[in-house]
């Protein structure tokens, strides 16, 4: 088997006068034996032949792993978690600015703040366990789970890259809390109605088109239009309203795919309606980055696109921000509908306080609980619902929508009565 150890102080043929080996010009000087001439692995000093930390162990183990391909060298996870993220994982990664974005701030702020000074190789369960015991204290189950893959992706990157030899976070003592189950909850009409009312007018056909068509907010903020056919009675979902690096652009809906969603008599004539009242606007916006590109391939990817929006800024002047609008005419219809309570009143000497109460499970987003809830209820086909609502696969439908499909547990005890009555 390939490798040998090399004594660095004493030659390997003895003197043959004495009898006895001769000590080398490095005599004395750092580590004695070094394990080399194995094959795809670099040449390592240890101090002492033999124990368990020895050349000797070393090379067994070194020779045995190269024979099945599956040497790691300790030395190449040394480098700390900070240093490998920053100068070998992130400068690799591409794909959707927002995402990235989102995925560099969660590392920075949630993980190298705990892990960054650690070496690759010193990351092991009981300090995965204290990463999780210092993040429960201030994050929900949702944003560990995220944080959670986010570390395992990038220790699974560093195994790729054979700087350690397997991924601490997919032990099975060790992982992060369980989802807590969130029911999706369909509002009233009378809910809507009152949201409704409490909206400032530009903007109430954004609610119709959340409960009518269900749109995300970024689709119907980036609506067009020519995006609205009422021959076919459809809505062309292209695209949406999003920020990334502070600025607005345009990008595809979520999941990269259009759609198309059934447009309801009603609902066309509040379009109508809006349109009349608010022209549509021309806006341009870059296409999905904002940054000044670097390459002709980038620039025409990027290059602006420009249509007419249906739906415009509180002046009725560019696109909407949608923290604008949930900050604002949102938060404010929620608070005449008695969603939520007004803010605390002010205290002597301080400010207006117009901060209003969190309302995370009354957003926008329910309008396109309420519309899947109206689809379902009358008994529209999961598949159906799934593609309007721009879901990949029917099953995602399924796992958020099926506690509102109608008597289900009634209509299958009458079909297995039915059927257990041909028995007897």
């Amino acid at each position: 088997m390939a490798g040998y150890i090399e004594d660095r102080w004493l030659t390997k043929r003895p003197d043959p006068v004495t009898g006895k080996k001769r000590k080398t010009a490095l005599y004395g000087q750092g580590k004695r034996y070094k394990v080399t001439g194995i094959p795809g692995v670099r040449s390592r000093s240890f101090d002492q032949l033999g124990g368990p930390n020895g050349a000797n162990a070393w090379k067994a183990k070194a020779q045995a792993d190269s024979m099945r391909g599956e040497f790691i060298d300790p030395r190449d996870g040394n480098i700390t978690l900070r240093e490998y993220f920053t100068s070998h994982y992130w400068p690799t990664k591409t794909g959707d600015p927002g995402t990235l974005r989102t995925v560099e701030t969660r590392v920075r702020v949630r993980i190298l703040p705990h892990l960054g000074d650690h070496r690759l190789n010193a990351i092991r369960v009981p300090q995965l366990r204290a990463l999780l015991a210092e993040l429960d204290g201030s994050y929900s189950p949702s944003t560990i789970i995220e944080t959670w893959g986010t570390l395992s992706s990038i220790l699974q990157a560093a195994v790729d890259d054979e700087r350690i030899a397997k991924n601490p976070c997919l032990a099975k003592s060790v992982g992060p809390p369980s989802k807590p189950e969130r029911k999706a909850r369909a509002w009233s009409r009378e809910r809507v109605k009152a949201v409704r009312e409490g909206l400032d007018e530009r903007f109430r056909v954004m609610l119709d088109l959340g409960v009518g068509a269900g749109l995300r907010q970024g689709e119907v903020l980036g609506l067009s239009v020519d995006d609205i056919d009422e021959v076919a009675e459809v809505i062309h979902v292209r695209r949406q309203v999003r920020v990334v690096h502070n600025r607005l652009v345009f990008s595809p809906p979520k999941g990269g795919k259009t759609r198309a969603v059934p447009l309801p008599s009603n609902l066309a004539a509040r379009i109508t309606a809006h349109r009349k009242a608010y022209p549509p606007i021309t806006v341009a916006l870059p296409w999905v980055n904002p940054d000044a590109p670097g390459t002709a391939k980038q620039a025409e990817e990027r290059a602006p696109q420009t249509h007419d929006l249906l739906v415009s800024g509180p002046r009725g002047k560019g696109a909407l921000r949608r923290s604008v609008f949930n900050e604002g005419p949102w938060k404010r219809a929620l608070l005449v509908a008695g969603v939520i309570p007004p803010p605390p009143p002010r205290e002597k000497g301080q400010r207006s306080n117009t901060k209003y109460a969190s309302a995370p499970e009354d957003g926008f987003h329910a309008l396109r609980h309420t519309f899947a809830s109206v689809q379902l209820h009358e008994r529209e086909s999961v598949v159906s619902v799934a593609k309007w609502l721009g879901h990949s696969d029917p099953s995602i439908t399924l796992k958020i929508y099926a506690h509102m499909m109608p008597e289900a547990d009634g209509r299958g005890r009458k079909a297995m009565d039915a059927w257990l009555e041909g028995l007897s």
